[in-house]
This record gives C-alpha cells, sequence and structure tokens, in this order.
C-alpha cells in the first residue's frame, strides 16, 4: 500500500505486507542444549518455591536425568545456600560456568556474581528481567534433561519476561493452605494458561505438623484443601509438604539433597 507507514500494529487492513507476530524467545546458550523446562511458581511470596524447587530437582536428578536449577528471583536468591553453593561463578569461552552441587545438579544465581551475597540488588524490572534472560542466553549449561526454574513470586514483569523469552515446557504451583489459597492458585493457573504452559502439579507446602511427642497431625495453617483446590482446576498431580524442622535445618546448612523429596512422587512423575 502507498501510505503503509510499515507499523503492523496500528493497521487494521488485512494485506500481503502483513508482518506475522515475532516470536520473543531467546535460544538457548549456543553451546548448550535444554530439553525441557519447569517453572516453579506461586501467587504470593513465603510460601517455599524454592524449596520445592530444590525438592524436585533432587528428585529428577535420582533418576538418572542431567539437571539444573535457574534461580529467577533475582532479589531474594536462596537456591546457592541451599545446596551449600558458596563459590563465585567463572567464565570460559562458551560463557559463564554454572555451579555444580555435591550430587552433580548445575545451578546458576545471581548470588554467584555478587562480591557478597548480602549484598541487596535494588534494580528495576526491565535490569532484573535482562539478568534472567541472560542466565538463559549466556550460561554454559552443557547437556541438560530437565531445567527448573526457581520463579520470583507474582504474575508480574519477571516471570512474564520468562515465559515469553524461555520455552518453558511445564509449570509447578506452590501454595499453602490459608484460606486464600484457591485466589492464589488462580493467579498463577491463569498466568500458566495465558501463555499456554501446561500446570504439572500444585504443591501445597506448610499443610500440616506433625507432632513429635504424639504424633498428630496439626493443621497449622487450617485444613488442607489441596484435593479440592487441584480438582477445581483440572490438575490431576498433587502433594501436601510438611512443616518440617529438620528439612528447614538441611537448607540453612547447604544440605537441601540429603532431603527425601518422597512426598513430591506424584508430581515427578507427571513431570517425567
Amino acid at each position: 500500500m502507498a501510505d503503509c507507514n510499515h507499523d503492523c500494529s496500528s493497521c487494521a487492513s488485512d494485506c500481503a505486507d502483513r508482518n506475522s507476530p515475532q516470536s520473543l524467545l531467546e535460544a538457548v546458550n549456543s553451546h548448550s542444549s535444554v530439553k525441557k523446562v519447569i517453572a516453579v511458581i506461586s501467587g504470593k511470596g513465603g510460601v517455599g518455591k524454592s524449596s520445592v524447587t530444590a525438592l524436585l530437582t533432587n528428585a529428577v536428578n535420582k533418576q538418572g536425568k542431567n539437571v539444573a536449577v535457574l534461580d529467577a528471583d533475582i532479589t531474594g536468591p536462596s537456591v546457592p545456600k541451599a545446596f551449600g553453593i558458596t563459590e563465585r561463578a567463572e567464565a570460559c569461552d562458551y560463557g559463564i560456568i554454572p555451579a555444580v552441587s555435591r550430587d552433580g545438579i548445575k545451578i546458576m544465581s545471581l548470588n554467584m556474581l555478587l562480591p557478597n551475597e548480602t549484598d541487596p540488588v535494588v534494580w528495576r524490572g526491565p535490569i532484573i528481567g535482562g539478568t534472567v534472560k541472560q542466565f538463559w542466553t549466556d550460561v554454559y549449561w552443557g547437556d541438560i534433561d530437565y531445567m527448573f526454574i526457581d520463579m520470583p513470586p507474582g504474575t508480574g514483569d519477571v516471570p512474564l519476561t520468562v515465559f515469553q523469552s524461555i520455552p518453558v515446557n511445564g509449570a509447578v504451583i506452590v501454595t499453602s493452605p490459608q484460606s486464600l489459597v484457591s485466589m492464589i492458585v488462580e493467579k498463577s493457573v491463569n498466568m500458566a494458561r495465558l501463555m499456554n504452559i501446561p500446570v504439572k502439579g500444585i504443591v501445597e507446602n506448610m499443610s500440616y505438623l506433625t507432632c513429635p511427642d504424639c504424633g498428630k497431625r496439626i493443621n497449622v495453617f487450617g485444613e488442607s484443601r489441596i484435593e479440592d483446590v487441584a480438582a477445581s482446576y483440572g490438575i490431576e498431580a498433587h502433594a501436601s509438604l510438611p512443616i518440617d524442622p529438620s528439612f528447614a535445618q538441611k537448607c540453612d546448612e547447604g544440605k537441601v539433597e540429603d532431603a527425601d523429596p518422597f512426598p513430591l512422587d506424584t508430581i515427578v512423575k507427571a513431570i517425567l
């Protein structure tokens, strides 16, 4: 057309010169291969996404798969501490070299790039999103069967950047037993579906506490509704994780790989 300004986003004409929508997906590091990507998400913070990410990673690693963790929670990275990673990241001709845990899990987190792990990250959203993309494009991951992304909470700028820039194959939603659980899950499910990402399972963390004296199950945050919530959204795989002081201690000591991931067995099967 003679008067075309070549801005198809503002034009209603169906002409031969119309540009097709461009994919925003970024290519993984050219010397790496990542077969499947699973995002661990939640509609709010403080529900234990990093803990669930670590347990899922351990479980899949024990199945003989090559596994990695991309810590996308830039302002609150906790994955390295849980795995006992203290060294700074280095680089080679192929890109940034991820840390490798005791059991062979590859890990990349902003904490590994900071002079001190307690330094605050006071960045605006676009810079944080760009850093997450660089963890995908600039890190020399090698040959990975399953990569788990520990997502920041909510449905804002960084989660959107991850879903648009990285080819995520599935999502695991983490929540807690409070009465507002349905709203939190619905936000996460709707975002995943909006981005055409299948929800592989839902984990209710801090679901109950087992009394160390009598063995009675105590519902600290209210009765579990995980089965009803999962059924209402058509999510077949679900799991409940207890409040376990010994697990918290393992994370604090950097020994999360010693934790038993069995409670997440149904979620792991859905992912594999």
